[in-house]
């Protein structure tokens, strides 16, 4: 029963889904994010996309840190996608943000569109990732970031039960500024927390 919890957190779906989210926005993945967006400088009027929003706890944020910008929130569960909406809804309401339901592989979104692009705790679950990656640089505005935060893989080679269980890949600095550079990406800067084993990349386009 416990596997089945937590296998809900790859696509969430159903209640269990909805428990999922609620405790990822408050608890599992509200510390990392905030300690990562410590390191991304953001302008007022950015135009950001969340990939992967889950509950929608950092649409809320990003809409803080750009007042009068626009955030877009992208996820390919429909429970999540509801889920962020209700959060954010005053927002939605007012015409600063707008969540779809898509896949990363197939972003609805013209070219050299978005400044910011953010990914908290999901690439893990991207495949191909290459192919995901090159969607996002195919969005973002020439001199656009895209920020990734997320739990460091420092031997992804030898996955965890968890990784495993839910079929994540985990990705070390090396392996991320690889694949970053790869799909043309040609600044990348990365942040580590190893007490908690925590890490962050700003990649710049």
């Amino acid at each position: 029963m416990f596997d089945r919890f937590y296998l809900n957190a790859r696509k969430p779906k159903g209640l269990g889904g909805c428990l999922i989210l609620a405790r990822m926005n408050r608890f599992e993945h509200a510390r990392l994010a905030k300690w990562g967006l410590g390191y991304l400088l953001l302008q007022k009027d950015d135009v950001c996309l969340d990939v992967g929003c889950g509950g929608g706890a950092n649409i809320a944020r990003l809409l803080r840190l750009c007042p009068e910008g626009k955030v877009y929130g992208l996820d390919y569960s429909a429970v999540s996608v509801k889920k962020s909406g209700r959060v954010n809804k005053k927002a939605v309401k007012e015409g600063r943000c707008e969540i779809v339901r898509a896949d990363v592989n197939t972003l609805p979104f013209a070219e050299e569109s978005m400044d910011v692009v953010t990914a908290f705790e999901t690439i893990y679950f991207w495949k191909p990732i290459e192919s995901a990656f090159a969607q996002i640089y195919r969005v973002l505005k020439r001199g656009g970031k895209f920020f990734i935060c997320n739990e460091s893989g420092k031997n992804s080679s030898q996955p965890s039960e968890r990784a495993k269980l839910l079929d994540m890949t985990v990705y070390n600095k090396d392996e991320l500024e690889r694949l970053l550079r790869s799909v043309g990406f040609t600044v990348v800067h990365t942040y580590s927390r190893d007490d908690n084993g925590w890490l962050c990349s700003i990649a710049e386009k």
